[in-house]
């Protein structure tokens, strides 16, 4: 421990037991975190002591730390209210900062003819005819997609034009999408209806252009134009199923906020839905480093965000845990006061229903933002999320190592290590052991020495933090109780903190639950995790039972090349014409000469051989 850091948990073991604001700062006297305590001395004081329990960006903090001021507070809720004043601010690097990119928009119209629907963040004057502003940047970008699509409206950057065209149609007119007016077979006229009804879909909803189009077919069917009045009926037929497709994603709770935690890897997501009467208004995401304890960045990323939104809904959706509810919930309630507001805000954790439906949404979108940073899969990372949850790990484990060994009655004794690393398996890692110490079927003996030698090659290869040189975040192995009693304690004594968990098999050889101190953890429930932990453990044994057959063949083989004249060759014809080394010592000279390329002198050594194993 420096002389630094010693004097600082000198100083902090000399504030009072009082609920409080601390500021740490830097040798340049800049802020680089403000957190809240219940009582400073004790908040304060673990910052400096042992950094066994503290996660790397903590250590990266307190390595930063020359000085730290404190405020005291009359309450931990008063603590509260000045730390979210003070992180405003100042924004300390620390701190979960998120980035506001919140700003009006607009629609825009292009001049005709063939005007283009786009979406624009300022007005222009350019001639174009503008609708807006919009704040929501998610329902803009939706609508103006919507309304394109629906009204077939080009979008590309084909110079558009009635008459003569070299041009080819996109995809998107193959698909549907698209009328092609850069064929040049699309009339002015027609191509101005369409941007008309499109502009009348966004400024007075669906149920008015419904209205309006029914109108249109029926004059059109009255006047036997047929061809005009199938258009409007298919126009028709669209704008309903685009209305039954945006009930998918409603709420029979008239007004809330849905949030969701992803991480993977060093990336973490916050996924936000914001309902209005029961539709989904507004979606948002904030990208940032992965978060060391779930539960505190929830509530930390709940206090900075309602203070850069208004409105606050009366209720809030969480996927997890949430540190200081109570204390959060009558701070939401106090800004929604300032707000106008006549209600208190409640902090909600659904477990089955819709609202559990919606909440799996918007993670999975969480997911799917974290695994188009790290180029992986939503899936995988949210296999990995379900998977820390079930466990009660802190971290999601981003490089899982599975062990398995396999042997015939005890005999040719391997074991195998797989490595899935965001949730895929990592092949370039995987590694064999050829047990060396235990004699005979002892699993429990096997493994330990396995475990053992590993942990043993990461204390030699640490510094080069690949190979051996990486710990695993989660080690998994197949077996029960046992195996874990007898593993678990040998992981532990090496000080790494590592999670220790086995998978059990049901009747017919498929996951059934894994095992942990406190006994089975049902794993069917939870899809996804229960399809990756299935994944490892078939994995895991597919690689320990390739390597003792590889090398029972090896030993097999060795037995018939000590025979005089059985070379390689020889011996590996005889295996695959009589599939045993069994078979061959029961065959007669004559059954051994028919096997091509065998000789009668080399048939009748084998069967020497044999018979004086025998005696």
């Amino acid at each position: 421990m420096s002389d630094t850091i010693k004097e600082l948990r000198r100083q902090a073991m000399a504030l009072p037991l009082e609920p409080g604001v601390y500021i740490m700062k830097d040798s340049r006297d800049t802020i680089i975190y403000i957190g809240k305590a219940k009582a400073l001395r004790n908040r304060v004081s673990q910052y400096f002591g042992s950094d066994t329990n503290h996660t790397e960006k903590v250590r990266q903090m307190v390595s930063r730390v020359d000085h730290f001021e404190y405020i005291v507070a009359g309450s931990e809720f008063e603590a509260l209210v000045l730390e979210c004043s003070l992180i405003k601010q100042y924004a300390p690097k620390y701190n979960i900062l998120l980035k506001d990119d919140k700003g009006y928009r607009y629609i825009r119209i292009s001049p005709p003819p063939y005007s283009r629907i786009t979406e624009v963040k300022q007005r222009a004057e350019d001639g174009a005819r503008y609708i807006g502003p919009y704040m929501s940047s998610f329902v803009l970008r939706q609508a103006v997609d919507e309304v394109n699509r629906l009204f077939q409206l080009s979008t590309c950057k084909k110079p558009l034009k009635y008459g003569k065209s070299s041009e080819r149609p996109c995809l998107n007119h193959h698909i549907g999408q698209c009328c092609a007016p850069c064929t040049g077979r699309v009339p002015e006229k027609e191509y101005a209806e369409r941007v008309e009804q499109a502009v009348t879909y966004l400024t007075q909803g669906s149920t008015k252009l419904i209205a309006l189009l029914t109108q249109r077919m029926n004059t059109a069917a009255e006047a036997l134009d047929f061809e005009t009045a199938a258009k409007l009926r298919d126009r028709i037929r669209a704008l309903e199923k685009l209305g039954e497709k945006q009930k998918v994603v409603q709420s029979r709770i008239p007004r809330q906020d849905i949030l969701a935690l992803a991480q993977a890897g060093n990336v973490a997501c916050f996924e936000v839905f914001r309902f209005t009467n029961g539709a989904l208004s507004d979606r948002e995401e904030f990208v940032l480093e992965a978060v060391d304890d779930p539960s505190a960045a929830r509530a930390e990323f709940l206090r900075r965000y309602y203070t850069m939104r208004d409105a606050i809904p009366p209720r809030v959706v969480l996927d997890g845990a949430v540190e200081d509810g109570e204390l959060l919930e009558r701070f939401l309630t106090e800004r929604a006061s300032e707000q106008g507001a006549r209600y208190a805000v409640k902090l909600v954790f659904p477990q089955k229903g819709q609202q559990a439906q919606l909440l799996a949404m918007c993670r999975d979108n969480a997911a799917e933002r974290v695994a188009r940073q790290l180029e992986t899969g939503g899936r995988d990372v949210t296999a990995l999320e379900e998977l820390r949850q079930l466990l009660g790990l802190k971290e999601t484990p981003c490089r899982i190592e599975s062990y398995d060994i396999s042997h015939t009655g005890g005999a040719d004794v391997v074991g195998a290590m797989v490595v899935f690393r965001n949730g895929k398996p990592s092949r370039q890692d995987y590694r064999r052991f050829a047990i060396r110490t235990v004699q005979g079927q002892d699993d429990c003996a096997c493994l330990r020495e396995v475990l053992e030698r590993r942990l043993n090659e990461y204390e030699q290869h640490r510094e080069s933090g690949i190979g051996f040189g990486e710990l695993p975040d989660l080690i998994l192995f197949d077996g029960g109780q046992g195996q874990l009693d007898a593993v678990k304690p040998l992981v532990d004594s090496y000080g790494y903190g590592i999670p220790v968990f086995g998978l059990v098999k049901d009747g017919h050889h498929r996951t059934r639950a894994i095992t942990a101190e406190g006994g089975e953890i049902a794993i069917q429930g939870r899809r996804a995790a229960f399809t990756l932990a299935s994944s490892i453990q078939e994995e895991v044994h597919r690689f320990a039972i390739g390597y003792h057959r590889q090398k029972r063949k090896r030993v097999i083989g060795s037995t018939l090349t000590g025979i005089p004249g059985v070379g390689e060759k020889r011996a590996a014809l005889l295996l695959r014409h009589f599939g045993s080394v069994t078979a061959v010592r029961g065959a007669t000279v004559e059954q051994l000469t028919a096997v091509k390329g065998m000789t009668r002198p080399a048939a009748e050594a084998i069967v020497r051989f044999f018979e004086d194993e025998e005696k």
